[in-house]
């Protein structure tokens, strides 16, 4: 089965690792990229790599207007610039937006594959999460979803490659220079992802998430991310353990590891790392959270968002080992 598939934001490092997910897929045929810094020019001149194939597609410029009979639209755009243009593709085209206008909007599916794949399955628009909430909350759902923490005064600290930030245009802080040997926090108090954390803490608890507290930090990486949570409750770490075995049996990327999980597990795949440490004593769980920020993160979740909506397997395309080391 062929299923004709588009890419528009192909320029950006989340439409570049679609490409390189869908050039391997079983079912999924390119027919269409869009980006706009790059229109014009052939696939294979912007990414030289990419299969024989598909080396003679060209680049168009993003036109909702334009677009040949497609199956399944990609759109990896800046938050801010893609829910006016997508409103305009055609309702047969099914639409797995990885950016964020369409986190929690109306008549857009929430795309958090490992929790809620029923809610995906057939649908026509998807919202991908960011690549935090992937990471945090598939983390935290076993925990919420057990009544194993209090969903309240939930602190996050993520840290994440620069990667996670885009290709940064002319921003010096993600150039080499700015960003070797150094740490930095950024987007304190209102980082674009917190209302979606928050939203599905809510929902997945049915408890106020009130107090959260989220701060992201760039490290000097290219890809990975890691999540360390702080949550309050009198569970043990065995039965963290147990409740995220449970809870993620039956999923085929979710792996729950009884040591912390490092970034370079998760490199170039679509799987998700969690594991926990509890001190019933000090009412105090700590759960964390990997994954590839490009792969789980964006593009690897996507495709994986676009499996299911297609009536695909969900690990079509994604059977891939991690990149070691």
């Amino acid at each position: 089965m062929s299923i004709r598939v588009g890419i528009v934001g192909i320029s950006g490092f989340g439409g570049g690792e679609a490409l390189r997910l869908i050039a391997g897929h079983p079912s999924f045929e390119l027919v269409y990229a869009a980006g706009e810094g790059s229109a014009g020019s052939r696939l294979a001149e912007r990414f030289p790599g990419v299969p024989a194939r598909l080396a003679d597609v060209v680049i168009e410029r993003w036109d909702p207007a334009s677009l040949p009979p497609l199956d399944v639209l990609f759109a990896s755009l800046p938050t801010g610039t893609s829910a006016e243009a997508l409103a305009r593709v055609p309702p047969e085209v099914k639409i797995v937006d990885i950016g964020g206008d369409h986190r929690y909007v109306d008549g857009w599916a929430y795309g958090l594959a490992d929790i809620w794949p029923d809610r995906i399955a057939g649908r026509t628009r998807v919202a991908n999460p960011g690549c935090f909430p992937a990471a945090t909350l598939t983390a935290l759902a076993p925990l919420l979803a057990d009544g194993l923490i209090e969903p309240g005064n939930i602190v996050i600290d993520a840290k994440t490659g620069i990667s996670g930030a885009g290709r940064g245009g002319a921003d010096s802080r993600f150039g080499y220079a700015e960003s070797n040997e150094n740490l930095v926090p950024y987007g304190l108090l209102r980082h674009v992802h917190m209302p979606e954390i928050a939203e599905t803490i809510e929902r997945l608890s049915v408890g106020s998430a009130a107090g959260l507290v989220f701060t992201p930090h760039l490290v000097p990486m290219t890809r990975g991310l890691l999540v360390t949570v702080y949550a309050r409750g009198r569970a043990t770490t065995d039965r963290c353990l147990d409740a995220a075995r449970r809870f993620y049996a039956a999923r085929p990327f979710v792996r729950v590891t009884d040591r912390p999980p490092q970034t370079k597990w998760a490199t170039g795949s679509n799987l998700a790392f969690v594991s926990y440490a509890a001190d019933p004593e000090r009412n105090l769980v700590i759960a964390m959270g990997v994954v590839d920020n490009l792969g789980k993160g964006a593009a690897g979740q996507a495709v994986q968002n676009a499996n299911l909506i297609c009536g695909l397997p969900e690990t079509a395309g994604l059977d891939g080992a991690p990149v070691w080391p």
